[in-house]
């Protein structure tokens, strides 16, 4: 009787934004000499850094699967969390994850995989792929394998569809607005800054970490413009808001008008703007030079007793994965502030945190994203005051 063959994968991912462009690498080797057997790597659009690991994980169990059905494997990566929710010893909370690691599960019988987590500096070959894939993706292409293996003859001449790789997803072109592509339903997401404070007109800073200030009389009047479209449009099924007060009552007056709730996400809410709070760009910059100039010019940086652009992306990020698990297929108003709504934004598009100061973003406008069921977005309008004219 013939011993049970042994199979060795790796497997790593990437995300270049976290979300943004993503892609993953896996390599399946003999477990007995180390010789490489098969490659595999895709980018896969826009994704997480923990979507992209599970899908190289998925990848590589496919490829040694179509080697050798009856193989035992030991999964190595470097994603802590991947080995330690597969391996049972982590709960796997976040919706996103749980489908992947239940389709991971599913290729080889319970008791063939194993895993073990390895440094980085160990997992270059799944590294370089990843990234290989993540370039081909910004080229507009597809990663193809540089050359033949040697031992390439022993995969099936045709391997399961799901494994081979798929063109880039294109976005159709549509007319600017919230419909739906013909890609599937979207989530799409109305981002709606609130109306004006006192403090708008004068462009002072006003975060989560000063005054809560209320809509002015302008303001008020601009939620009403602002309900009075969105029930001309009829699209909207929900309403988030950020928790401060400007935005609830900006939100407020929609609901009104469509005869919906209007649920709170604590990520929505502005930057806290530290010392910087109610200064306007002037008075910082004399109060507080070098550290305007060092918040300016990182988005790690944050004004004292503050928040960086990095913790606010982090933050923000997790609310819009969990707006996306809740709403699925549905398009959501939500008002936030001008920090949160360019965040979106940027992510969307995969682009710099320095993009942040270089999109204007008006009281009472209206933005749209559109999220697709293969980790892609489109962004479908920014900063449209129409309604407000």
């Amino acid at each position: 009787m013939a011993s049970t063959r042994r199979f060795i994968i790796e497997a790593d991912g990437g995300s270049r934004g976290n979300p943004g462009p993503a892609g993953y690498g896996a390599a399946v080797r003999d477990g007995d000499t180390g010789e490489l057997l098969a490659e595999a790597a895709e980018f896969i659009g826009v994704a997480t850094n923990n979507v992209a690991e599970y899908r190289g994980l998925i990848a590589g169990l496919r490829a040694a699967h179509a080697i050798d059905p009856e193989a035992t494997v030991e999964v190595r990566m470097d994603s802590k969390l991947v080995v330690e929710q597969m391996s049972g010893r982590w709960k796997i909370k976040h919706p996103d994850m749980q489908p992947l690691a239940a389709e991971a599960r599913g290729i080889f019988p319970r008791g063939r995989v194993g895993y073990q987590w390895m440094p980085r500096a160990q997992n270059k070959h799944a590294d370089r792929l990843a990234n290989e894939a993540m370039d081909a993706g910004k080229a507009g292409r597809q990663w193809v394998v540089a050359k033949p293996l040697p031992h390439a003859q022993t995969l099936p001449q045709q391997q399961p569809q799901e494994t081979l790789p798929k063109p880039l997803p294109q976005v159709p072109a549509a007319p600017v607005g919230w419909g739906a592509a013909d890609m599937g339903t979207p989530t799409t997401l109305v981002l709606l800054r609130h109306g004006e404070t006192a403090l708008t007109p004068e462009k002072r800073f006003s975060g989560s970490g000063g005054a809560d200030p209320e809509l002015s009389e302008r303001g008020r009047a601009q939620a009403e413009l602002v309900a009075e479209a969105l029930a001309a449009r009829g699209t909207v099924q929900a309403i988030v808001s950020s928790p401060l007060l400007r935005c609830r009552q900006t939100a407020q007056a929609a609901a009104d008008r469509l005869g919906l709730e209007v649920r709170i996400e604590e990520g929505l809410r502005e930057t806290d703007f530290g010392t910087f709070e109610g200064l306007t760009f002037a008075e910082a910059k004399e109060r507080f030079p070098a550290e305007l100039d060092a918040w300016l010019a990182s988005a790690d940086a944050a004004p004292p007793g503050g928040e960086s652009f990095t913790a606010v992306a982090r933050r923000v990020s997790v609310a819009r994965d969990r707006l996306l698990a809740r709403y699925p297929g549905r398009t959501v108003l939500v008002v936030s502030h001008v920090t949160p709504v360019k965040t979106l934004v940027r992510l969307a598009l995969g682009a710099p945190p320095e993009s942040l100061f270089r999109m204007e973003l008006s009281a009472a406008s209206f933005s749209a994203i559109q999220y697709y069921a293969d980790g892609n977005a489109s962004l479908r309008l920014l900063n449209d005051t129409a309604h407000l004219r």
